[in-house]
């Protein structure tokens, strides 16, 4: 009885994350702004600071590229387990779509992760970082932008380093993910 128990769960679990591979990333996001497992964070490049920061032209430009950035935490607990598989399958369904291109693979002592991105190498539209950690949860980071381009990465880091920012819209993520 628990094999079968077992099967049906899977069935029903892979056959759902089949359904959901058609979703985009947006929805996903839309679709579980107000499931209490999850916490959505959206921040404006404004939130960064970088107005009264000196940048140089080139950081100028890459940050200009740059939009927002949405983040989609879940925190797995004991009482929603089942939950998390499936939104874990739902999720890795979507970023499995053919039209995300692939940058990297992390697998740290936290957890694994991947690094995708839409759009064209030197024109990229969105960047999506996604981790997971069996104990922990997941979490999903959009970084909307419009023709980013992979090599002004370094500029956009330097630019936020020159910055005023100090986490801002960041605090209640860790919270979250802590408590």
């Amino acid at each position: 009885m628990k094999i079968i128990k077992s099967i049906f769960i899977l069935s029903l679990l892979l056959g759902l994350a089949a359904c959901s591979s058609n979703r985009s990333l947006q929805e996903y996001y839309v679709d579980n702004a107000d499931n209490p497992n999850f916490l959505s964070v959206d921040l404006p490049v404004s939130l960064l600071n970088v107005e009264k920061a000196e940048l140089t032209s080139e950081q100028r430009e890459a940050l200009e590229t740059l939009r927002k950035m949405n983040i989609l935490a879940f925190k797995k607990t004991s009482e929603n387990a089942s939950e998390y598989k499936l939104e874990k399958a739902n999720v890795k369904a979507i970023l499995n779509n053919s039209k995300f291109t692939e940058l990297m693979k992390v697998n740290t002592s936290y957890g694994r992760g991947t690094v995708k991105y839409l759009g064209d190498e030197d024109a990229i539209d969105e960047v999506i970082i996604y981790g997971d950690s069996d104990d922990k949860g997941f979490m999903v980071v959009r970084i909307l932008g419009k023709n980013m381009n992979p090599s002004k990465l370094i500029q956009f880091i330097q630019a936020l380093e020159k910055s005023n920012y100090r986490g801002e819209g960041l605090a209640d993520i860790g919270s979250f993910l802590k408590g």
